[in-house]
């Protein structure tokens, strides 16, 4: 019956825009397409005929295991305990009130602290920020992590991508961090911490939650976002570099990931320089044929966004984890293409991303003229996934790019498999390749869900991402996305 009253809803449809047609009949096309869409039926829910369905289906398919697998991968060198809590609660049982908002680069005091929430609480905007007192930082923690509804979580890049290695139980990974008793116990059994690692203390990070629309005295939030906040010494000077190179040695691991130089923002710029030369030497003791993943994360300080890439950091890795944030502020620090863009415009356009992915290869990747180790880019954003790579390094990139987007969305929506209910493509329909020389028009097909396109010996793997529509838990995402796309991702042995 149902079936009978759509197929003649469907013929009403046909008949009334057919009636338009003849009495409008120069009306332009898209005031036709216009009233079609408005007449039509409601869409027909997610299932396995849906497009997410049939995306989800075809990963499947396509997500295959390498030939060669890693056995031994060593990550390192940022790792803290994230408190993750009510913004409002914590400022509360502080006995704070809420003020004028105030923003300031770092914050010395209880008041510092509740003048740059309500700031930023007021405009729905993240942030985080450095406090500088040790001992009323470490009093707030505590209150923070005994507060009714707060929550513990492994934090710190380095952490969290061997965490999410761990899951696969015929790997070892060893994890190099400032590892205090609450993070220890927090981490997978499968992950080794070298003893030289362990501390008596924890690295709390405390992450301040506030929802769209919250209220605090006269303070309304416009959006869902967090605040937060650390006193962080170990990760801020990469304390453990040290220790995580000396453990490589008796480790002997097939992959190397390295994470944290993001942290050192809050240092001088004689100790940036100084730590820089320190980890480009680190990594060149690294044996020949042991690629190294470098993961970047958030940052504002242009200067050292420019010492990474020119102070030989980029030649010395081989392969980078990076989201559009911090490709676009590469750009802009290193003058590359598109860097006259002060900010993405929504969803980042797909042919300005390959532009930049294009131009970090081809300046900064191997090359017969340049003594050069960086062969791969996985890039990463809310809606879709790009893995660049130069012709001959990599195998299983359609994979492990499948792979990289498909864990996005089960571990953004708490599922084991992707639920076609729970998520939505939002991807760009169709792109060009390139905005600065004739790039392909691609459209997209969630039947063949990666496309591939080649520019002068680069071979780009692009697929959609499946949104959450009610994520559960969003922090840490960018790095199970890396950590998923190298499990899954083949190095070819050196020529």
């Amino acid at each position: 019956m149902a079936l009978w009253r759509g197929s003649a809803y469907a013929g009403f449809l046909a008949l009334a825009v057919g009636c338009v047609l003849l009495l409008e009949p120069q009306l332009p096309g898209s005031a036709l397409r216009s009233l079609w869409s408005s007449l039509q039926l409601a869409p027909a829910p997610p299932g396995p005929g849906s497009p997410e369905g049939r995306l989800a289906a075809a990963w499947d398919a396509l997500i295959v295991r390498p030939a060669r697998r890693w056995r031994r991968v060593a990550v390192g060198v940022n790792a803290c305990v994230d408190v993750v809590l009510s913004g409002v609660k914590l400022l509360q049982a502080l006995g704070l009130n809420p003020g004028n908002g105030k923003d300031h680069s770092i914050l010395h005091s209880r008041t510092d602290l509740e003048e740059a929430f309500v700031h930023f609480m007021g405009k729905g905007a993240a942030a985080e920020r450095f406090f500088s007192d040790k001992e009323a930082f470490q009093d707030i923690a505590q209150m923070a992590s005994e507060l009714p509804g707060a929550q513990h979580y492994v934090g710190g890049n380095a952490a969290l991508i061997g965490q999410k290695f761990a899951a696969n139980s015929e790997l070892k990974v060893l994890l190099c961090g400032p590892v205090g008793p609450k993070l220890h116990e927090l981490l997978d059994d499968n992950v080794f911490v070298p003893p030289e690692s362990l501390q008596e203390m924890d690295e709390f990070h405390l992450i301040l939650e506030y929802q769209a629309g919250e209220e605090w005295g006269l303070l309304k939030a416009p959006h869902a976002n967090r605040f937060i906040f650390s006193h962080d010494l170990s990760n801020g000077a990469m304390n453990m570099l040290e220790v995580f190179m000396s453990s490589l040695e008796e480790f002997q691991p097939d992959l190397v990931v390295l994470s944290g130089l993001h942290m050192m923002e809050g240092q001088s710029k004689e100790l940036q320089r100084k730590r820089l030369l320190e980890v480009v030497t680190s990594i060149s003791d690294i044996p020949t044929g042991v690629p190294v993943h470098l993961e970047l994360a958030s940052m504002t300080n242009r200067e050292l966004m420019r010492s990474i890439v020119h102070q030989q950091v980029f030649p010395a890795v081989t392969s980078l984890g990076l989201n559009e944030q911090e490709l676009l502020f590469l750009s802009q620090a290193a003058s590359g293409p598109h860097s006259s863009l002060s900010s993405w415009n929504g969803v980042p356009d797909v042919g300005m991303v390959s532009d930049i992915l294009f131009w970090i290869l081809k300046e900064h990747g191997r090359s017969k003229g340049r003594a050069s180790d960086l062969t791969r880019i996985h890039f990463h954003t809310l809606v879709y996934h790009i893995l660049a790579t130069i012709d001959g390094h990599w195998a299983n990139q359609l994979a492990a790019v499948a792979a990289g987007a498909r864990v996005a969305g089960t571990q953004a929506c708490a599922t084991e498999a992707i639920d076609a209910s729970r998520v939505s493509l939002r991807a760009p329909p169709e792109f060009m390749t390139s905005r600065s020389e004739a790039g392909a028009r691609i459209v997209i097909n969630p039947n063949e869900p990666v496309a591939e396109w080649h520019r002068e010996g680069i071979s780009f793997h692009f697929t959609p991402v499946l949104v959450c529509k009610d994520p559960i838990r969003t922090v840490g995402l960018g790095d199970a996305i890396s950590a998923e796309g190298l499990f899954y991702s083949e190095v070819r042995p050196h020529s």
